[in-house]
């Protein structure tokens, strides 16, 4: 399941909404719906998230959120590290062998790292 995917389903929960009813008012059909929340679809597109958050009539911060997780969830991801060292390579091929039998624990404390870094990074 992706971030995007399990908001969605909490939201649907939240509002007690059913996959079908959801479906039909977006006009996608239920398989669908349920394969994006799964994350087995590709990332919603733009269209499809705004038409969510019209439908759930979400506003403001929680609609960033919802895009940021949108955006933040494509189940199928490409790593391009022709440009970059060596050890960036051994990262990126490492995560895609390895991300399977990490914990949520350690998964998290990989996204602190990524965090710090991209703080870092935006003070430069």
């Amino acid at each position: 399941m992706t971030p995007f995917g399990a908001r969605l389903r909490a939201l649907r929960a939240e509002r007690g909404v059913t996959l079908k009813d959801m479906a039909a008012a977006l006009g996608v059909s239920s398989a669908y719906l349920s394969a994006l929340e799964h994350g087995k679809r590709g990332r919603p597109t733009w269209a499809m998230v705004q038409s969510i958050i019209q439908y759930f009539n979400i506003i403001w911060d929680e609609a960033d959120e919802l895009l940021r997780l949108a955006e933040m969830s494509d189940p199928r991801v490409v790593v391009e590290t022709a440009s970059l060292s060596p050890q960036a390579t051994l990262v990126a091929n490492r995560l895609a062998a390895d991300i399977t039998i990490l914990s949520d624990a350690e998964l998290e404390a990989l996204l602190a790292i990524l965090d710090g870094a991209r703080s870092r990074a935006a003070r430069s």
